[in-house]
């Protein structure tokens, strides 16, 4: 039997436009779209700790009785709230599994929602106005341990 090796790798913050583009993916935002209150290279290492933390960096990870799935724990009304954001059906279920497309969508939910980091990495966890949600804050002291190395 041969042993596969897989390596979790930040996607570089240029190549996303690149990728949604060749996906058909027109990324044109509406007015009043919340402004993003961190820099891409921020919100990329962002997404690095909440996939260390939803799913310990495994892309085929299962959780939440079986409705979240992959590296992000992506939940099927995420997908379609990403979809909606595009215009148009860019990803499908079965794109949780995929960890560079879990990205992605991670990336337009976040670039749509904005905020700080840490109101991003709330509303990740707890919907649209998790970063008001006390329920988020555990969440937060677990990504803002990745991501800072502090509790």
């Amino acid at each position: 039997m041969t042993e596969t090796k897989t390596t979790n790798k930040t996607l570089p913050i240029h190549i996303l436009p690149l990728l949604l583009h060749a996906a058909g993916c027109f990324v044109s935002f509406p007015a009043g779209t919340a402004a993003l209150a961190a820099a891409p290279q921020d919100i990329n290492r962002l997404i690095d700790a909440m996939c260390i933390v939803e799913s310990g960096g495994m892309a085929h990870a299962v959780g939440d009785s079986g409705s979240a799935v992959g590296i992000l724990q992506i939940h099927p009304v995420v997908v379609r709230d990403v979809n909606r954001i595009l215009g148009r059906e860019a990803f499908l279920l079965r794109d949780r599994l995929d960890p560079a497309k879990s990205r992605m969508m991670c990336w337009v939910y976040l670039s749509h929602y904005g905020g700080s980091i840490e109101q991003m990495a709330r509303k990740w966890n707890g919907g649209p106005n998790g970063h008001k949600k006390p329920a988020t804050l555990a969440y937060w002291r677990k990504v803002k341990r990745v991501l800072y190395g502090e509790g």
